[in-house]
């Protein structure tokens, strides 16, 4: 048992079964045991998996590319670009050098700020499927809420009524028409961070780059039956995401119509949802890729030749990108 998890164990004699949003909070975020909280780099081979982040210098470069030209679009005049979630900054570092002397800000869910109103970009990378989410079960037509518990020493999924009545209103909002036993998450977080984003942006995008889906696609339990959370350890999916607590990363896939329809309320107008394969070709067919494919010689231009295959198909139809637009 490690520490963490004592500590959890501790909590939940204390104040009873926990909201899974409360368990993934400590299992990621704990200041001294979460996952992304240890020194130990989750990314790249001798992590625990890969993100686009990973496929630099190309990645960064195509991000650069069309975040010049919205910057154009807006005249060229005062411009910030915010990124969310920046983890070891391989983005940021290839953005901030093709843009010199735009101001370049890293967020995290609990370091830095947004300026309290700008003009610019705020875009991520895998930054919302991060946040903890709430569970929720449809059983004897109505929802209910998948809590973390205790039995004979293992962390357990009991069910009881809805911890908040903000999930209620969430699942009428954006939830799926559902199946019996249909298991879904709910991200209270990320509409919390639209908010902000939508207070501070006063022109501007929002650029998500993530995996997900959309409500009509988990409709009556078509797609992800069961719910869509998984861990990773050492690139391997694992499907109990209760063992183990700071061990191991925990996601969720994105609810994209959340997203999409709470922004609209803000005034976060959306672009239709398009796959990541379809966003990076609309941005490298100008030159065919050549500025993001530009190398000193021959063999660093056949690594960028894979990393790009790699973005267009290996992840391109896995990765979705989200478009939002404040004037």
């Amino acid at each position: 048992m490690n520490e963490l998890e004592r500590e959890i164990r501790e909590e939940i004699a204390r104040r009873g079964p926990l909201p899974f949003a409360r368990f993934m909070e400590l299992a990621l975020y704990h200041p001294r045991w979460g996952y992304y909280c240890r020194p130990r780099d989750p990314f790249g081979v001798a992590g625990d998996y890969f993100t686009n982040a990973q496929l630099e210098p190309v990645f960064g470069r195509l991000i650069a590319r069309q975040i010049a030209a919205w910057r154009e679009e807006l005249g060229g005049g005062e411009f910030t670009v915010v990124e969310l979630g920046a983890g070891r900054g391989e983005a940021a570092r290839e953005i901030r050098a093709a843009l010199p002397g735009v101001p370049y800000l890293e967020v995290e869910r609990r370091a830095g700020a947004m300026p309290e109103r700008f003009t610019g970009v705020v875009w991520s990378n895998e930054f919302f499927d991060a946040l903890p989410v709430h569970v929720v079960r449809f059983a004897g037509g109505r929802w209910r809420e998948r809590l973390v518990g205790l039995h004979a020493e293992r962390f357990v999924w009991v069910e009881d009524e809805l911890s908040s009545p903000l999930l209620a209103d969430y699942l009428g909002r954006f939830g799926p028409r559902p199946a019996p036993d249909q298991v879904v998450e709910v991200n209270l977080e990320a509409l919390q961070w639209l908010d902000e984003i939508a207070a501070r942006l006063e022109r501007g995008w929002v650029l998500t780059v993530d995996y997900g889906y959309t409500a009509p696609e988990i409709a009556g339990g078509r797609r992800f039956p069961n719910g869509s959370l998984i861990g990773y350890a050492h690139h391997m999916a694992l499907e109990d995401v209760l063992a183990g607590p700071g061990e191991r990363d925990i996601t969720a896939h994105v609810a994209f119509t959340a997203l999409a329809e709470h922004g609209e309320t803000r005034g976060l107008r959306a672009q239709p949802l398009r796959t990541q394969a379809r966003f990076l070709l609309s941005i490298g067919e100008g030159d065919e890729f050549a500025a993001a494919l530009a190398a000193p010689d021959e063999p660093q231009a056949r690594r960028h030749r894979m990393l790009l295959k790699t973005l267009l198909y290996a992840m391109g139809e896995t990765f979705q990108v989200l478009v939002q637009r404040k004037h």
